[in-house]
């Protein structure tokens, strides 16, 4: 499967944007898609995930009740809704996918085998 992120951009605090992870060249419908970022000299960190069946959604500590996580399965589409923006949300998002991924590995970059090129989030104070 081939992902591609798009919808960041610079942004003020306190403001929202919604970031799609557009999917190709498999059944997407088979594959849990999870979104981590990474800002520069840190970490990848895990943001948010969605299960195949989009019942089940996870999310980071750092971003729960702020962000939401959707699927749009007829569009091959993945979406990371971001409210209420901080400034330390700062950093490129990345979209992954991977089929057989277990709950207990799901925040864990190194278990996805898909990832997109990623978008960049600024948010400025």
């Amino acid at each position: 499967v081939q992902l591609q992120a798009s919808g960041g951009g610079l942004v003020q605090t306190g403001t929202s944007l919604r970031l799609s992870c557009a999917a190709s060249g498999s059944t997407f419908t088979s594959y849990t898609v999870a979104w981590f970022r990474q800002a520069p000299g840190t970490e990848r960190e895990f943001v948010a995930a969605i299960k195949r069946s989009s019942s089940s959604t996870y999310y980071a500590d750092s971003v729960k009740g702020r962000f939401s996580i959707s699927r749009d399965n007829a569009k091959n589409t993945v979406y990371l809704r971001m409210n209420s923006l901080k400034p330390e949300d700062t950093a490129v998002y990345l979209c992954a996918a991977d089929r057989g991924i277990i709950t207990s590995s799901i925040t864990q970059f190194h278990h996805y085998d898909y990832w997109g090129q990623g978008t960049l989030v600024t948010v400025s104070s």
